[in-house]
């Protein structure tokens, strides 16, 4: 399989990257990224693109899955316009460019609580975003619904680092129905997207699937 993934440099996205290299069903991993990472592997392909001008690479969409973990929050893009263009425009763009070159599956980085009719600001861009790539008609849409992300990130996030320290004895109330709202280790996410990709390698895709993957499907998926 040739896999493009698009959000490499991320927490989870590069745990993606580890993952889809080591695997035997993955003969190539196109990357475009802002810049070049450290990371060197004769089945990367890494192309340093502008973002706001993807039109510009659309052969580069030419492979058989897309994985997008895209990302950032609103402190870090400084503002909601901003933010929405990095967590709606560029994956929907992605998305888009896939389509229209030929790709069959799809496996995008959401969020628990994603609605586009959400009154919160960050809920409605990761819904309206679903919404406009299931139009898309994808043959194959994974969408990951993770709660927290556990992991070692790059930047600090102050109001995450608490959640995570309380993450463990929270964890352990959320049963039932609460459990999709447990925090989860970014590695776990990130073995449960390659399984997904890697499986479509053994099988043509007969009928049209539309899954959204919480808590529990994540955890079974990674195995």
């Amino acid at each position: 399989m040739k896999v493009m993934l698009m959000g490499a440099t991320g927490l989870t996205g590069g745990k993606v990257l580890e993952g889809l290299l080591a695997r035997e069903e993955v003969a190539r991993v196109v990357a475009p990224v802002r810049h070049k990472l450290p990371t060197l592997h004769e089945k990367l392909e890494q192309i340093e693109i502008d973002f706001d001008r993807m039109d510009d690479h659309s052969d580069l969409f030419r492979v058989d899955a897309i994985v997008c973990c895209l990302g950032t929050t609103i402190s870090k893009a400084g503002s909601q316009s901003a933010f929405r263009e990095v967590d709606l425009g560029y994956p929907l763009k992605a998305a888009e460019l896939g389509r229209s070159q030929g790709a069959r599956a799809f496996v995008l980085m959401s969020a628990i609580g994603a609605s586009s009719s959400s009154t919160i600001f960050y809920n409605r861009v990761k819904g309206e975003l679903e919404d406009a790539v299931r139009e898309l008609g994808y043959p194959y849409l994974a969408i990951y619904h993770p709660s927290l992300l556990l992991g070692d990130r790059r930047e600090q996030r102050r109001a995450e680092a608490l959640g995570i320290k309380a993450m463990p004895l929270i964890n352990r109330a959320l049963i039932g129905p609460l459990e999709k709202y447990r925090g989860i280790e970014a590695a776990t996410v990130a073995r449960a997207m390659v399984n997904e990709v890697c499986s479509l390698a053994a099988e043509p895709i007969a009928e049209r699937v539309d899954q959204t993957r919480e808590y529990h499907d994540i955890v079974s998926l990674a195995g």
